[in-house]
């Protein structure tokens, strides 16, 4: 990670994730570059990080560095470990399994509170957010896909406002984008296709959190989250995980 390179695409104000220029100061520029890092897999997970760099690179001594770290820890990007430094949030069958059980519970929760709850501003938000990813389909990176997708979902968390839920939803945000980095990749064109579909499908989101329509966006996180479990699939099912998804495992369906 060639973090100095990465700062300067920052300042000059490039790929960044709903950031409208606004000067920032050298900490939030950091941990601006840290989640930006962790969501695309330009950090691996489980990579440590590289304290001596990231100072040099964002002008921080080691009290303030290590403040960005334990905030983003917090907030499910980092793990912190005794004497041993900060590393990027580990993707393990462990989590991957816990991602895949309880995604579509979480998803239908936050777009039903989001119906209930959404001001005004915030669904002009998550219109404006809708049309950035409408343009990184047409001519932007898997990146910029990822991050554009993911700040849709970040605005439709704040709009359902739950204290006990926000932290859960912005942690299966960070494994979404990161599991799901190949989902913005198409490499047929049925995937194209899902792709197309995903995002009339934010419209359609849109449209049952303007009405205030709490079952038809359940239902459209049911489907969403269907749509995009299909694809990440074909590319991240681990290893004996043969129970269906969103099932604990032991038991049967009704």
């Amino acid at each position: 990670m060639r973090y100095h390179d990465t700062h300067t695409r920052i300042e000059n104000g490039n790929g960044r994730r709903g950031m409208k220029g606004e000067h920032r100061s050298p900490k939030e520029a950091l941990a601006e570059h840290l989640k930006m890092s962790v969501l695309t897999l330009r950090l691996s997970p489980g990579e440590d990080l590289d304290e001596a760099q990231l100072s040099q690179a964002f002008g921080l001594s080691r009290t303030p560095l290590r403040e960005v770290f334990r905030q983003l820890a917090g907030e499910g990007y980092l793990d912190l470990r005794t004497h041993r430094g900060a590393r990027v949030s580990e993707m393990s069958h462990t989590t991957l399994r816990d991602f895949f059980l309880v995604a579509p519970m979480i998803y239908g929760a936050v777009l039903r509170l989001a119906a209930a709850n959404a001001t005004a501003d915030q669904i002009d938000q998550l219109k404006e957010a809708q049309n950035t990813f409408r343009q990184a389909l047409r001519t932007g990176s898997a990146e910029e896909r990822t991050l554009a997708n993911t700040r849709f979902h970040e605005v439709t968390g704040e709009m359902a406002g739950n204290v006990y839920l926000s932290p859960s939803f912005n942690r299966l945000l960070i494994d979404h984008a990161r599991i799901g980095m190949t989902f913005y990749r198409p490499q047929t064109a049925r995937m194209a296709e899902n792709l197309s579909e995903a995002s009339d499908q934010h419209d359609a989101i849109i449209a049952a959190i303007e009405a205030g329509d709490e079952a038809a966006a359940a239902q459209l996180a049911d489907d969403h989250w269907t749509l995009s479990r299909d694809q990440i699939e074909l590319f991240v099912m681990p290893e004996g995980l043969d129970f269906p998804l969103g099932q604990v495992p032991g038991k049967t369906s009704a």
